[in-house]
Formats: structure tokens, sequence, C-alpha cells
């Protein structure tokens, strides 16, 4: 009989992805009536009424297979962005195209990658799981990041510089200017992944994104995400753009059918649908300003953040907020996994639960005083 001796050493001390708590938990545990969930970054307006309306009319195709690579997608992001087609890999959100990159180009044993600390915790995990050594540089005190120090991390067994901008969790975006100078200082075995799952939130997209450089970045992988602004967390849906020669790589061990039929077109609509888009956009700048006045009201330190979500430190134990919160039906993301036991993180919601966050955050102070 199979015992763990028969399991990769690499997995027998893995610690998994630790999600967001769910409404039904929290419902259940304090018997509540209503629980908002502000902890995992969702679109605050959900998903738009015509990607919903086409999902069911779509859902009597759900016995067929998709088309491998997802051409109708890749066209219209191609257009959409007005970069080649060959550019492009679509997969089952972005988590898929990380686990993808560190398996086509790490070697395991051999090579390694460079994060910063803390970071979204997929790059460690899989690059663990795959073998290949993680080298974690401390963001500074104030969470902007220290290129200097990661670059002098790098050798010529580097294989991937892992950098969300804006970053998760404190929502920091540095300028593309230093971006596209780290990006000209790295080691030659090495590629920048930038994921910008959150760039859609950030005040000037272009002072922060180096993309619409593309053609002459062939060591820069951006990952991108219909998760957030578009409201399809759900239906798991990413996509990358990076040099057409990693293209080629990623599409031949990529599983074919990893993107189900009614997600790639749950993507094309929501391409379109540009009155969804600004909205999703509107009600977050609007309820990130507005829950920023209101922390900082309430004696918070607030960071500047250019995504849909702020960290804060509460001017009391922040485990005891978060619970207290969780009591009067609010979920907020306490940040222990990130190392950062004084800090949480809020999800900007639509106005109404913006208001009842503040509005709990208030009672949950005055009760720990």
């Amino acid at each position: 009989m199979a015992d763990n001796r028969t399991i990769r050493s690499e997995v027998l001390d893995f610690e998994p992805y630790s999600p967001g708590l769910s409404i039904p938990e929290i419902k259940r545990r304090h018997n509540l009536a209503r629980v908002i969930k502000l902890a995992s970054n969702e679109n605050p307006l959900g998903t738009s009424p015509i990607v919903q309306r086409l999902i069911e009319r779509l859902a009597g195709y759900a016995f067929r297979y998709p088309s491998p690579g997802c051409p109708e997608l890749t066209e219209a992001l191609s257009e959409h962005l007005r970069i080649p087609s060959e550019r492009f890999v679509v997969g089952n959100g972005s988590d898929e195209l990380i686990d993808l990159l560190l398996r086509v180009k790490a070697e395991p044993g051999r090579d390694n990658i460079v994060v910063f600390r803390p970071c979204f915790s997929i790059y460690r995990l899989q690059a663990k799981l795959c073998g290949v050594e993680i080298r974690e540089v401390p963001l500074r005190e104030d969470f902007t990041f220290p290129w200097d120090e990661a670059l002098r991390q790098m050798d010529e067994n580097t294989a991937f510089f892992f950098v969300a901008n804006p970053d998760n969790p404190s929502g920091f975006a540095a300028p593309k200017a230093q971006i596209l100078d780290v990006a000209s200082r790295l080691p030659d075995s090495a590629l920048l992944v930038l994921d910008e799952a959150y760039i859609d939130f950030a005040h000037d997209q272009n002072f922060h994104s180096p993309l619409g450089k593309w053609s002459e970045l062939d060591n820069v992988v951006f990952l991108r995400t219909f998760s957030k602004i578009y409201g399809l967390a759900g239906m798991r849906l990413g996509y990358g753009i990076m040099p057409s020669w990693l293209t080629d790589y990623l599409l031949r061990v990529k599983l074919p059918f990893s993107v189900n039929v009614l997600a790639e077109q749950a993507g094309l609509a929501a391409l379109r649908d540009r009155h969804f888009f600004d909205r999703s956009l509107q009600t977050v700048i609007r309820g990130r300003e507005f829950l920023n006045g209101e922390m900082e009201r309430l004696g918070c330190r607030v960071f500047p953040s250019q995504a849909n979500f702020l960290m804060f430190r509460p001017p009391a134990e922040a485990e005891q907020v978060f619970e207290a919160l969780l009591s009067r039906g609010v979920i907020v993301r306490p940040l222990g996994s990130y190392g950062l036991q004084e800090y949480l993180r809020v999800s900007v919601g639509h106005d109404e639960e913006n208001r009842i966050f503040i509005q709990a955050l208030q009672e949950a102070l005055a009760e720990h005083a």
C-alpha cells in the first residue's frame, strides 16, 4: 500500500492557497441573515447583464468541446489591444498561465525565480511545486519596490522575476519608467512577468503599464484577467501577452480544453460591453476615495491604492477588528498569510456596501478602543 514516501518531496510540506471566507460560512457561524463580502477583490457590480444573458442563451452548448487555444477570444483581444494575435495565450485564469510559464521555462533543481515579499502566493506555490528555487526580496516599509535589491538576487539561472503592478495586498503601482529600466537590466536568462490583474483600476494606466511598448519588450510577459473589472472571477478566464516564441511553447503544452465554451463567449461579450466596464471603474474609483477618507477619519493608516481594494492598519489589534466585523456580517481579508498580521485589506464595494462597512468598522473600533 502506498504511503507518503511515494509523494514528491516538494509536496510533503506544501501549504495550499488560502482563500477568503465564504458568505454561507459566516452566515452559519454568526446566525446572520445578511453578509457582505469585501475580501476577494471581486467586481462590486457583479457580472454584466449582457454577459449573464449570453451565458443563459448558450447553456445548451455545454455539451460541445471548446476550440483549443480560444481562437475567437484571441482575435478579439488582438483587435482590442492592437497587438498581434500570435502574442496572446488565453488561460483558465492567469493562475494557469503562471503555472505554464514555470513548467515551460524553469528547469527544476537548477533555476530560480525572484519575487517580492509579500506577494501573490501563487508565484511561490507553483514554483515550489515545480522544484524551482524561490528568492524573496522584502518590500520597503512603505510597500514600494526595492528594484536594485531584487536585481542583486538574480543570476544566470534566474528564469523569472514576478511583479504584480498594482501590487497585492498593498495596491501600490510603480511607474512604467521604472519597469522599463528594470527590464533593460535583467540577466539574459530572465523574463519579467508583469501581473497586471488590477491595472484597469489605476488612475492612469499609461503611466503605470509599459504595454504600449510591447514591440520593444522581448523579455516581458504581461498577465491580465477577466476576474476583476469584467466581473468574471467564477468563469476563470485570463490571458498573457508575451513574445511569440514563448506563446508557441505554452500552446504546445497547454491542456487543450482548459478554457470552457461559456468562459470564452463570456469574455467576448465582456469586451464588447464598454458601458459595464465604465460603470465598474467609476464605482470603484468613487468607492475607493470614500473608503480612504472614512477609514482615515476613524484613525486607520490607509495605504495609497491603484487597485480595487485598500490595505489598512486599524488603531486596534487587526485580528480583533476582523472578528468584530465578521460578527456584524462584513468579511474583509486578514493579511496573516502575507506575513502582515497588523493589517487588513478591504475590497471596494458598491455604495451601500461601503457605507455598511464603515459603520461596522466604527462599531468594531469602539468595541476594542
